[in-house]
C-alpha cells in the first residue's frame, strides 16, 4: 500500500510529521492491507497560519479501494495531531462500512441461484413422504 502526504503552505512536513501520519494510516487500513491500494493524506490549516482556533487544521484522506469507489473522510481539530487522528477514525468506519456492504453482497450473491435450488429440493426430497 502507498501512502502519499500533502501539506499546504501553511504546514511543515518534517520527517517526524511524515512518519506520525503514515504510522496512523497503516494502523487504521491495516485490517484492508490487501484492499487498501493507495492513502493519500493532506493536511492543511484552515486560517492560514495567522491564528489558530478550535477547527483550525485539517485532515482529509483519500483512500483507493479495490472494487469500491474511492473513499475520502476529512477532520478538523484545534491541532494536527487530533485532526490525523480524528481522520484515521473516520476512515476505519468507512472502510468497514464499505467493505463490509461489499461483502455482504458477495455473501448473497453466492447464496442465489442453482446453490438455493438445489438446497431447496433436498429439503422438499427430506420432507415428502
Amino acid at each position: 500500500m502507498q501512502v502519499q502526504i500533502e501539506t499546504d503552505n501553511h504546514v511543515e512536513g518534517h520527517e517526524k510529521l511524515i512518519e506520525h501520519v503514515e504510522g496512523v494510516i497503516r494502523d487504521a487500513v491495516g485490517h484492508y492491507q490487501g484492499q487498501v491500494t493507495h492513502v493519500e493524506a493532506h493536511l492543511g490549516d484552515m486560517n492560514s497560519g495567522e491564528k489558530s482556533g478550535p477547527d483550525d487544521m485539517r485532515c482529509l484522506l483519500e483512500a483507493r479501494v479495490a472494487g469500491v469507489k474511492n473513499i475520502a473522510v476529512k477532520h478538523q481539530a484545534e491541532s494536527l495531531h487530533q485532526a490525523i487522528e480524528g481522520a484515521a477514525d473516520k476512515l476505519t468506519r468507512a472502510l468497514d462500512s464499505a467493505l463490509g456492504k461489499q461483502q455482504d453482497r458477495e455473501r448473497r450473491r453466492a447464496g442465489t441461484g442453482e446453490l438455493s435450488a438445489a438446497a431447496a429440493r433436498e429439503v422438499d426430497d427430506e420432507t415428502t413422504p
